[in-house]
């Protein structure tokens, strides 16, 4: 992706974050020089990675194959105590704009869809060698479960949420419009947590045409 993409979709994403009443931390909108005086009390931030995330999952076409995410908070793994044991996270995903199926082997998360559009979301169970299965099984939308055939889809409306568990392959697109998703989860981790049925990358490779807005959750100095 290039660099010039990447601060339009900024952009786009702040107007529609703000026409949607929903604020972001204030370090949101720090620049790049902004950050290059930040120390140890940001760690946290870059620990976890928070921030802004946009991803073409190695497509090249981030318009068809693509997600858009902001982390707010989230912990890690290996934690003491005194670290979170969540993540939450919030997502615009275009018309039409697939997120690749995969699942995760650790983290358990609800999916909600804020609105205005209608999310689908296609589902399977893993089998043992981790390829799709065809058998039925149990999900949770909204606390009332419902058992499905694996490959079925299910549309959220506006303020539903589904339970992803571990091992449940999914995939997910917008209908009708540009909807904002958001997540709920144990902690995420995005380097070592997403198994994609076909290889795909997570973090964009960025030619770098012009200068960058913001940096990326991966890129803090």
């Amino acid at each position: 992706m290039k660099r010039s993409e990447i601060n339009n979709y900024l952009k786009e994403a702040k107007i529609f974050l703000s026409k949607n009443n929903f604020l972001l931390p204030p370090w949101a909108f720090w620049s790049p020089n902004d950050w290059q005086n930040k120390g140890d009390e940001c760690k946290e931030i870059e620990e976890c990675l928070l921030g802004w995330d946009i991803t073409d999952f190695g497509s090249d076409d981030y318009e068809k194959i693509g997600l858009f995410l902001f982390t707010l908070r989230n912990g890690k793994y290996k934690s003491s105590e005194f670290d979170k044991t969540y993540a939450e996270k919030i997502m615009i995903v275009k018309e039409n704009q697939v997120t690749p199926t995969h699942f995760h082997w650790k983290k358990t998360e609800d999916i909600i869809n804020r609105g205005p559009g209608v999310l689908k979301i296609q589902l399977w169970m893993s089998s043992k060698d981790e390829k799709l299965s065809e058998e039925s099984f149990n999900i949770s939308i909204d606390g009332v479960n419902l058992c499905i055939k694996g490959g079925d889809y299910v549309e959220l409306n506006p303020g539903e949420s589904i339970t992803l568990r571990p091992f449940m392959y999914h995939n997910f697109y917008a209908e009708r419009e540009m909807t904002l998703v958001g997540e709920v989860s144990s902690v995420n981790d995005d380097k070592n947590d997403n198994r994609f049925l076909n290889p795909a990358g997570r973090f964009p490779e960025i030619v770098e045409d012009e200068e960058a807005l913001h940096p990326l959750c991966n890129e803090y100095p």
